[in-house]
Protein backbone atom coordinates (compact mmCIF):
# COMPACT_ATOMS: atom_id res chain seq x y z
CA UNK A 1 0.00 0.00 0.00
CA UNK A 2 3.02 2.35 0.83
CA UNK A 3 4.14 1.87 -3.08
CA UNK A 4 1.17 2.44 -4.45
CA UNK A 5 0.54 6.33 -2.08
CA UNK A 6 4.44 6.97 -3.12
CA UNK A 7 3.66 6.22 -6.49
CA UNK A 8 0.32 8.45 -6.43
CA UNK A 9 2.46 11.00 -4.93
CA UNK A 10 4.93 11.04 -7.42
CA UNK A 11 2.28 11.40 -10.03
CA UNK A 12 0.50 13.97 -8.65
CA UNK A 13 4.06 15.95 -8.35
CA UNK A 14 4.47 15.56 -11.97
CA UNK A 15 1.41 16.56 -13.02
CA UNK A 16 1.66 19.46 -10.98
CA UNK A 17 5.30 20.27 -12.70
CA UNK A 18 3.84 20.21 -16.32
CA UNK A 19 1.08 22.11 -15.22
CA UNK A 20 3.66 25.21 -14.11
CA UNK A 21 5.27 24.31 -17.44
CA UNK A 22 1.99 25.29 -19.54
CA UNK A 23 1.29 28.42 -17.35
CA UNK A 24 4.54 29.71 -18.52
CA UNK A 25 4.26 29.81 -22.05
CA UNK A 26 3.07 32.34 -23.92
CA UNK A 27 -0.74 31.70 -24.99
CA UNK A 28 -1.47 32.33 -28.44
CA UNK A 29 -4.96 33.20 -28.08
CA UNK A 30 -3.63 36.62 -25.71
CA UNK A 31 -0.99 37.63 -27.85
CA UNK A 32 -1.67 41.36 -29.31
CA UNK A 33 -1.89 41.37 -32.88
CA UNK A 34 0.87 41.78 -34.85
CA UNK A 35 0.39 44.53 -37.79
CA UNK A 36 1.33 43.43 -41.30
CA UNK A 37 3.46 47.09 -42.15
CA UNK A 38 2.05 50.13 -40.58
CA UNK A 39 1.71 52.84 -43.34
CA UNK A 40 3.08 56.16 -43.37
CA UNK A 41 0.00 58.17 -44.02
CA UNK A 42 -3.71 57.73 -42.76
CA UNK A 43 -5.98 55.04 -44.40
CA UNK A 44 -8.49 57.30 -45.78
CA UNK A 45 -5.19 59.13 -47.56
CA UNK A 46 -4.19 55.22 -48.67
CA UNK A 47 -8.11 54.22 -49.47
CA UNK A 48 -8.26 57.50 -52.53
CA UNK A 49 -4.40 56.86 -53.53
CA UNK A 50 -5.34 53.26 -54.03
CA UNK A 51 -8.44 53.96 -56.50
CA UNK A 52 -5.99 56.49 -58.42
CA UNK A 53 -4.32 53.23 -58.58
CA UNK A 54 -7.02 50.66 -59.64
CA UNK A 55 -8.54 53.59 -62.12
CA UNK A 56 -4.92 54.33 -63.75
CA UNK A 57 -4.49 50.92 -64.00
CA UNK A 58 -8.11 50.07 -65.93
CA UNK A 59 -6.69 52.74 -68.21
CA UNK A 60 -3.93 51.13 -69.40
CA UNK A 61 -5.49 48.01 -69.74
CA UNK A 62 -8.26 49.53 -72.16
CA UNK A 63 -4.55 50.97 -73.68
CA UNK A 64 -3.46 47.65 -74.54
CA UNK A 65 -7.05 46.57 -75.61
CA UNK A 66 -7.85 49.55 -77.98
CA UNK A 67 -10.60 49.76 -76.63
CA UNK A 68 -11.83 53.71 -77.13
CA UNK A 69 -14.86 53.14 -74.67
CA UNK A 70 -13.76 51.47 -71.90
CA UNK A 71 -10.42 54.36 -72.20
CA UNK A 72 -13.76 57.10 -72.11
CA UNK A 73 -14.90 55.39 -69.34
CA UNK A 74 -11.49 54.51 -67.32
CA UNK A 75 -10.33 58.33 -67.81
CA UNK A 76 -13.61 59.74 -66.40
CA UNK A 77 -13.44 57.40 -63.23
CA UNK A 78 -9.77 58.23 -63.30
CA UNK A 79 -10.43 62.10 -63.09
CA UNK A 80 -13.14 61.56 -60.32
CA UNK A 81 -10.83 59.63 -58.39
CA UNK A 82 -7.63 61.65 -58.55
CA UNK A 83 -10.13 65.09 -57.82
CA UNK A 84 -11.44 62.82 -54.60
CA UNK A 85 -7.73 62.42 -53.83
CA UNK A 86 -7.88 63.35 -49.72
CA UNK A 87 -4.64 65.30 -50.07
CA UNK A 88 -6.00 66.65 -46.66
CA UNK A 89 -5.19 63.35 -44.94
CA UNK A 90 -1.67 63.02 -46.24
CA UNK A 91 0.78 62.76 -43.00
CA UNK A 92 3.51 65.12 -44.22
CA UNK A 93 4.41 68.97 -43.84
CA UNK A 94 2.82 71.89 -45.86
CA UNK A 95 5.26 71.90 -48.66
CA UNK A 96 4.70 68.42 -49.82
CA UNK A 97 1.20 68.74 -49.77
CA UNK A 98 1.17 71.70 -51.62
CA UNK A 99 3.22 69.55 -54.32
CA UNK A 100 1.18 66.70 -54.55
CA UNK A 101 -1.78 68.25 -54.99
CA UNK A 102 -0.34 70.41 -57.92
CA UNK A 103 0.48 66.97 -59.16
CA UNK A 104 -3.12 65.99 -58.67
CA UNK A 105 -4.26 68.73 -60.81
CA UNK A 106 -2.05 68.40 -63.69
CA UNK A 107 -3.01 64.54 -63.88
CA UNK A 108 -6.85 65.60 -63.79
CA UNK A 109 -6.43 68.33 -66.48
CA UNK A 110 -4.40 65.92 -68.53
CA UNK A 111 -7.02 63.30 -68.49
CA UNK A 112 -9.54 66.35 -69.41
CA UNK A 113 -7.46 67.07 -72.17
CA UNK A 114 -7.58 63.50 -73.16
CA UNK A 115 -11.28 63.17 -73.34
CA UNK A 116 -11.38 65.79 -75.76
CA UNK A 117 -9.14 63.71 -78.04
CA UNK A 118 -10.48 62.10 -80.71
CA UNK A 119 -7.20 60.39 -82.56
CA UNK A 120 -5.85 57.63 -80.84
CA UNK A 121 -2.16 58.72 -81.09
CA UNK A 122 -3.30 62.00 -79.10
CA UNK A 123 -4.67 60.05 -76.36
CA UNK A 124 -1.98 57.92 -76.12
CA UNK A 125 0.49 61.32 -75.75
CA UNK A 126 -1.75 62.44 -73.45
CA UNK A 127 -1.71 59.35 -71.06
CA UNK A 128 1.49 59.43 -71.35
CA UNK A 129 2.21 62.68 -69.48
CA UNK A 130 -0.84 61.15 -67.35
CA UNK A 131 1.87 58.71 -66.11
CA UNK A 132 4.96 61.13 -66.22
CA UNK A 133 2.88 63.26 -63.45
CA UNK A 134 1.28 59.96 -61.74
CA UNK A 135 5.22 58.86 -61.17
CA UNK A 136 6.05 61.98 -59.69
CA UNK A 137 3.17 61.97 -57.34
CA UNK A 138 3.90 58.32 -55.88
CA UNK A 139 7.16 59.75 -55.44
CA UNK A 140 5.94 62.67 -53.84
CA UNK A 141 3.65 61.12 -51.41
CA UNK A 142 5.58 57.79 -50.51
CA UNK A 143 2.48 55.99 -51.50
CA UNK A 144 3.12 52.36 -49.17
CA UNK A 145 0.37 50.13 -49.88
CA UNK A 146 2.21 48.01 -52.97
CA UNK A 147 5.45 48.25 -55.46
CA UNK A 148 4.67 50.08 -58.51
CA UNK A 149 6.71 49.12 -61.46
CA UNK A 150 7.59 51.83 -64.34
CA UNK A 151 8.32 51.01 -67.70
CA UNK A 152 9.94 52.58 -70.49
CA UNK A 153 9.89 51.78 -74.27
CA UNK A 154 11.93 53.32 -76.58
CA UNK A 155 9.73 52.33 -79.79
CA UNK A 156 7.11 54.30 -78.15
CA UNK A 157 5.58 57.60 -79.69
CA UNK A 158 7.94 57.34 -83.26
CA UNK A 159 11.17 56.54 -81.17
CA UNK A 160 10.63 59.56 -78.90
CA UNK A 161 10.00 57.25 -76.20
CA UNK A 162 7.25 56.88 -73.43
CA UNK A 163 6.63 55.58 -69.98
CA UNK A 164 3.99 53.59 -68.30
CA UNK A 165 3.45 52.18 -64.23
CA UNK A 166 2.84 49.01 -63.38
CA UNK A 167 1.84 46.88 -60.75
CA UNK A 168 3.37 43.93 -61.96
CA UNK A 169 6.86 42.93 -63.42
CA UNK A 170 5.56 42.20 -66.82
CA UNK A 171 6.02 43.99 -70.04
CA UNK A 172 2.64 45.17 -71.61
CA UNK A 173 2.98 48.22 -73.63
CA UNK A 174 -0.27 50.67 -73.83
CA UNK A 175 1.70 52.66 -76.36
CA UNK A 176 2.26 49.52 -78.98
CA UNK A 177 0.41 47.16 -78.15
CA UNK A 178 -0.49 45.87 -81.70
CA UNK A 179 2.90 46.16 -82.51
CA UNK A 180 5.44 45.80 -79.80
CA UNK A 181 3.33 44.62 -76.56
CA UNK A 182 6.43 43.25 -74.84
CA UNK A 183 8.40 46.21 -75.95
CA UNK A 184 9.38 47.88 -72.54
CA UNK A 185 12.54 47.47 -70.39
CA UNK A 186 12.17 48.12 -66.45
CA UNK A 187 13.26 51.59 -65.64
CA UNK A 188 12.16 52.08 -61.45
CA UNK A 189 10.42 50.36 -58.75
CA UNK A 190 9.10 52.21 -56.21
CA UNK A 191 8.85 50.17 -52.94
CA UNK A 192 7.82 52.65 -49.96
CA UNK A 193 6.48 49.71 -47.99
CA UNK A 194 8.60 49.23 -44.08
Amino acid sequence: MRKYLLYGIAVLLASCQNGDKKATQPDAAHQPPVALSQSANSEAFNLSFGEVMTQYYALTDHFIAENDTGITAASQRLVQATDSLKLDELKADTNIVATARSYAIGISSELKGLLGETEPEPKRKSFQLVSEQLYDLVRTVHYDRQIIYQFYCADAFSDQGGTWLSHSRQVRNPYLPKKKLDCGELRDSLDFRH
